[in-house]
Protein backbone atom coordinates (compact mmCIF):
# COMPACT_ATOMS: atom_id res chain seq x y z
CA UNK A 1 0.00 0.00 0.00
CA UNK A 2 1.47 3.32 -1.11
CA UNK A 3 1.70 6.62 0.75
CA UNK A 4 -1.43 8.04 -0.90
CA UNK A 5 -3.56 4.97 -0.13
CA UNK A 6 -2.29 4.66 3.44
CA UNK A 7 -2.18 8.29 4.61
CA UNK A 8 -3.82 10.72 2.19
CA UNK A 9 -6.90 8.88 0.90
CA UNK A 10 -8.22 7.85 4.35
CA UNK A 11 -8.15 11.46 5.55
CA UNK A 12 -9.87 12.72 2.40
CA UNK A 13 -12.52 10.01 2.63
CA UNK A 14 -13.06 10.60 6.35
CA UNK A 15 -13.59 14.31 5.72
CA UNK A 16 -15.80 13.87 2.64
CA UNK A 17 -18.05 11.18 4.13
CA UNK A 18 -18.15 12.76 7.59
CA UNK A 19 -19.94 15.94 6.52
CA UNK A 20 -23.42 16.69 7.97
CA UNK A 21 -25.21 15.65 4.78
CA UNK A 22 -23.64 12.20 4.97
CA UNK A 23 -24.30 11.93 8.71
CA UNK A 24 -28.02 12.42 8.03
CA UNK A 25 -27.89 9.77 5.33
CA UNK A 26 -26.29 7.29 7.73
CA UNK A 27 -28.85 8.01 10.45
CA UNK A 28 -31.74 7.24 8.13
CA UNK A 29 -30.21 4.20 6.47
CA UNK A 30 -29.10 2.50 9.69
CA UNK A 31 -32.42 2.89 11.52
CA UNK A 32 -33.59 -0.74 10.87
CA UNK A 33 -30.36 -2.37 12.14
CA UNK A 34 -30.49 -4.56 15.24
CA UNK A 35 -28.83 -7.42 17.12
CA UNK A 36 -25.45 -8.84 16.15
CA UNK A 37 -24.21 -6.83 13.17
CA UNK A 38 -21.48 -7.27 10.57
CA UNK A 39 -20.33 -4.05 8.94
CA UNK A 40 -18.42 -4.72 5.72
CA UNK A 41 -16.19 -1.81 4.81
CA UNK A 42 -15.82 -0.31 8.28
CA UNK A 43 -13.38 2.32 7.03
CA UNK A 44 -12.81 4.99 9.65
CA UNK A 45 -15.81 4.06 11.78
CA UNK A 46 -18.11 6.89 10.73
CA UNK A 47 -21.21 4.70 11.18
CA UNK A 48 -20.57 4.03 14.87
CA UNK A 49 -22.34 7.12 16.18
CA UNK A 50 -25.43 6.41 14.07
CA UNK A 51 -26.32 2.85 14.97
CA UNK A 52 -29.62 2.52 16.86
CA UNK A 53 -29.86 1.24 20.43
CA UNK A 54 -31.16 -2.13 19.16
CA UNK A 55 -27.61 -3.08 18.09
CA UNK A 56 -26.06 -5.58 20.51
CA UNK A 57 -22.59 -6.18 19.00
CA UNK A 58 -20.71 -5.03 15.92
CA UNK A 59 -18.10 -6.93 13.94
CA UNK A 60 -16.20 -4.37 11.87
CA UNK A 61 -14.55 -5.80 8.77
CA UNK A 62 -12.14 -3.93 6.51
CA UNK A 63 -8.99 -4.97 4.60
CA UNK A 64 -7.11 -1.91 5.87
CA UNK A 65 -6.50 -0.40 9.30
CA UNK A 66 -7.08 3.26 8.48
CA UNK A 67 -6.38 6.17 10.83
CA UNK A 68 -6.00 3.88 13.87
CA UNK A 69 -5.90 6.65 16.47
CA UNK A 70 -9.04 8.33 15.22
CA UNK A 71 -10.84 5.02 14.74
CA UNK A 72 -9.79 3.77 18.18
CA UNK A 73 -11.34 6.84 19.78
CA UNK A 74 -14.60 6.26 17.91
CA UNK A 75 -14.71 2.62 18.98
CA UNK A 76 -14.10 3.63 22.60
CA UNK A 77 -17.20 5.83 22.46
CA UNK A 78 -19.43 3.10 20.98
CA UNK A 79 -22.42 1.95 23.05
CA UNK A 80 -21.80 -1.72 22.20
CA UNK A 81 -18.80 -4.07 21.86
CA UNK A 82 -16.87 -3.73 18.60
CA UNK A 83 -14.65 -6.53 17.26
CA UNK A 84 -12.27 -5.76 14.38
CA UNK A 85 -11.53 -8.12 11.49
CA UNK A 86 -8.87 -7.07 8.95
CA UNK A 87 -10.09 -9.16 6.02
CA UNK A 88 -11.48 -8.78 2.50
CA UNK A 89 -15.19 -9.22 1.90
CA UNK A 90 -14.98 -11.88 -0.80
CA UNK A 91 -14.20 -14.62 1.76
CA UNK A 92 -15.73 -13.94 5.16
CA UNK A 93 -14.30 -15.86 8.14
CA UNK A 94 -17.69 -16.49 9.77
CA UNK A 95 -20.09 -19.44 9.85
CA UNK A 96 -23.38 -19.53 7.96
CA UNK A 97 -26.18 -17.57 9.61
CA UNK A 98 -23.92 -15.81 12.10
CA UNK A 99 -25.43 -12.28 11.99
CA UNK A 100 -28.81 -10.63 12.42
CA UNK A 101 -27.82 -7.82 10.06
CA UNK A 102 -25.12 -7.01 7.52
CA UNK A 103 -24.39 -3.36 6.70
CA UNK A 104 -22.51 -1.64 3.89
CA UNK A 105 -22.27 2.13 3.39
CA UNK A 106 -20.33 3.54 0.43
CA UNK A 107 -18.53 0.18 0.25
CA UNK A 108 -19.66 -1.89 -2.75
CA UNK A 109 -18.03 0.64 -5.06
CA UNK A 110 -14.52 -0.36 -3.94
CA UNK A 111 -14.75 -4.15 -3.41
CA UNK A 112 -12.92 -5.78 -6.35
CA UNK A 113 -15.44 -8.65 -6.67
CA UNK A 114 -18.69 -7.16 -5.41
CA UNK A 115 -20.75 -10.17 -6.53
CA UNK A 116 -18.63 -12.60 -4.51
CA UNK A 117 -18.76 -10.31 -1.48
CA UNK A 118 -22.54 -10.04 -1.65
CA UNK A 119 -22.80 -13.82 -1.86
CA UNK A 120 -20.72 -14.11 1.30
CA UNK A 121 -22.82 -11.48 3.08
CA UNK A 122 -25.97 -13.41 2.24
CA UNK A 123 -24.37 -16.62 3.52
CA UNK A 124 -23.54 -15.20 6.96
CA UNK A 125 -27.00 -13.68 7.48
CA UNK A 126 -29.48 -15.52 9.68
CA UNK A 127 -32.73 -16.61 7.99
CA UNK A 128 -34.89 -13.50 8.03
CA UNK A 129 -31.90 -11.27 8.75
CA UNK A 130 -31.43 -7.91 7.06
CA UNK A 131 -28.90 -6.57 4.62
CA UNK A 132 -28.95 -2.77 4.99
CA UNK A 133 -27.09 -0.76 2.38
CA UNK A 134 -26.37 2.85 1.50
CA UNK A 135 -24.38 3.04 -1.73
CA UNK A 136 -23.74 5.24 -4.72
CA UNK A 137 -23.76 3.75 -8.18
CA UNK A 138 -24.99 3.76 -11.74
CA UNK A 139 -27.56 6.35 -12.73
CA UNK A 140 -30.95 5.46 -14.21
CA UNK A 141 -30.46 8.42 -16.55
CA UNK A 142 -28.69 7.12 -19.66
CA UNK A 143 -26.82 10.40 -20.22
CA UNK A 144 -25.45 10.42 -16.68
CA UNK A 145 -24.59 6.72 -16.91
CA UNK A 146 -22.53 7.34 -20.06
CA UNK A 147 -20.69 10.11 -18.24
CA UNK A 148 -20.03 7.73 -15.34
CA UNK A 149 -18.63 5.11 -17.72
CA UNK A 150 -16.33 7.72 -19.28
CA UNK A 151 -15.08 9.04 -15.93
CA UNK A 152 -14.81 5.73 -14.09
CA UNK A 153 -11.25 4.69 -15.10
CA UNK A 154 -9.84 8.03 -13.91
CA UNK A 155 -12.02 8.20 -10.80
CA UNK A 156 -11.06 4.68 -9.81
CA UNK A 157 -7.40 5.80 -9.65
CA UNK A 158 -8.14 9.05 -7.83
CA UNK A 159 -10.72 7.51 -5.49
CA UNK A 160 -8.62 4.64 -4.17
CA UNK A 161 -10.50 1.96 -6.14
CA UNK A 162 -13.95 3.58 -6.10
CA UNK A 163 -16.22 2.78 -9.06
CA UNK A 164 -19.06 5.20 -9.85
CA UNK A 165 -20.96 3.08 -12.37
CA UNK A 166 -21.93 -0.14 -10.58
CA UNK A 167 -25.67 -1.02 -10.77
CA UNK A 168 -26.11 -1.62 -7.05
CA UNK A 169 -29.73 -2.74 -7.09
CA UNK A 170 -29.03 -5.30 -9.81
CA UNK A 171 -25.95 -6.63 -8.00
CA UNK A 172 -27.89 -7.08 -4.75
CA UNK A 173 -30.72 -8.95 -6.46
CA UNK A 174 -28.37 -11.11 -8.53
CA UNK A 175 -26.68 -12.23 -5.29
CA UNK A 176 -30.00 -13.79 -4.24
CA UNK A 177 -31.24 -11.11 -1.87
CA UNK A 178 -34.91 -10.17 -1.79
CA UNK A 179 -34.98 -6.36 -1.82
CA UNK A 180 -37.83 -5.13 0.38
CA UNK A 181 -37.18 -1.39 0.06
CA UNK A 182 -34.98 0.56 -2.35
CA UNK A 183 -34.84 4.34 -2.53
CA UNK A 184 -33.17 5.90 -5.57
CA UNK A 185 -32.28 9.58 -5.39
CA UNK A 186 -29.53 12.13 -6.04
CA UNK A 187 -27.61 13.67 -3.15
CA UNK A 188 -28.09 17.43 -3.28
CA UNK A 189 -25.07 19.63 -3.83
CA UNK A 190 -22.78 16.76 -4.90
CA UNK A 191 -21.35 16.06 -8.38
CA UNK A 192 -24.03 14.06 -10.22
CA UNK A 193 -21.69 11.30 -11.40
CA UNK A 194 -21.02 10.28 -7.78
CA UNK A 195 -24.30 11.30 -6.16
CA UNK A 196 -26.67 8.65 -7.54
CA UNK A 197 -27.79 6.91 -4.35
CA UNK A 198 -29.18 3.47 -3.51
CA UNK A 199 -30.59 3.20 0.02
CA UNK A 200 -32.21 -0.15 0.73
CA UNK A 201 -33.06 -3.09 2.91
CA UNK A 202 -33.00 -6.71 1.73
CA UNK A 203 -33.45 -10.16 3.23
CA UNK A 204 -31.54 -13.32 2.42
CA UNK A 205 -34.33 -14.48 0.10
CA UNK A 206 -35.32 -18.07 -0.61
Amino acid sequence: MGFYARYVAPRLIDWALGRPLFERERERALAPVYGDVLEVGFGTGLNLAHYPTAVRTLTALDPADMLPGRVGARIARARFPVARAERTAESLPFPDGRFDCVVTTWTLCTIPDAAAALGEMRRVLKPGGLYVFLEHGRSDDARVARRQDFLNPLWKRIGNGCNVNRPIGTLVREAGFAVTTLDRYVLPGEPRFGAEMYRGVATSGA
